[in-house]
């Protein structure tokens, strides 16, 4: 239980704009061989998406402070996310898991007033995907992590 509420933090914080790295959690867990593979992406995925609707939130309605020294997007940050989204619209989101620009388009898509349910589904297609290729590429490059049974968790 510990190591999947560990990794839904650590994607939840990888997530908003706070460095982080969920992708080495996956993968360390996958390597102990403790928990299900499946449900560790599921996990991850989960705890990415509610980060990425954090941001959605503090794009849509914090940006009033965008001026205040604590904001957590600089000025080039948010230009440079506005302007993908200028240019690709919603389909941008498919890019919300690139580091530096992937959270920052979440905030975007705050500011820009998208939806919530078509920016959820587009976000979680594109972290979801990730963590599924990422978790793909382990099995591929270590592929007896495949063919054991998940070991009993540690109390």
């Amino acid at each position: 239980m510990i190591g999947y509420l560990a990794l839904f933090l650590a994607a939840l914080v990888a997530a908003t704009l706070l460095p982080m790295q969920s992708e080495a959690v996956l993968v360390g867990l996958m390597v102990a061989g403790t928990h299900p593979v499946v449900l560790l992406v599921l996990v991850a995925t989960a705890g990415n998406v509610l980060g990425s609707v954090l941001n959605w939130v503090l794009g849509r309605y914090l940006l009033h402070f965008r001026d205040r020294r604590w904001f957590p997007v600089s000025p080039r940050q948010l230009a440079r996310a506005q302007g993908w989204y200028a240019r690709y619209g919603r389909w941008s989101l498919l890019g919300s898991w690139l580091p530096l620009v992937g959270d920052p388009l979440t905030v975007v898509a705050g500011v820009m007033r998208m939806p919530i349910g078509p920016f959820v589904l587009l976000v979680t297609l594109a972290k979801g995907g990730r963590y599924i290729v990422l978790a793909a590429v382990t099995l591929a490059w270590m592929p007896d992590l495949a063919l054991r049974p998940p070991a009993p968790p540690v109390p």
